[in-house]
């Protein structure tokens, strides 16, 4: 047998869930600047549908706009319910 760690099964070392996602992370952030506040807000708009879409508890979208030099940078926290909620809208952004 091999010398598996954590709560591994020793036949495959695969690992169980809950020893990589332990509900410590449920943020996600996202940060980019745009030439106009009114693309901006198209963009908060389509990201706020998506992470809608993923939700089990309603999410906590929590948009900041600052102008920038070339525009308006937007930083949005989403706080989901869950970590794997959090990946799920991460991977679903790739």
């Amino acid at each position: 047998m091999s010398k598996c760690s954590a709560d591994e099964t020793p036949v495959c070392c695969c690992m169980d869930v809950g020893t990589i996602m332990d509900n410590s992370d449920c943020t996600a952030s996202y940060s980019r600047v745009f030439a106009t506040r009114s693309e901006a807000e198209e963009t908060l708009a389509a990201l706020t549908e998506r992470a809608r879409g993923v939700e089990s508890d309603p999410c906590v979208i929590t948009p900041v706009f600052k102008d920038v030099e070339g525009g308006v940078q937007m930083d949005i926290d989403f706080v989901f319910a869950c970590e794997a909620e959090t990946l799920i809208f991460q991977l679903g952004l790739r």
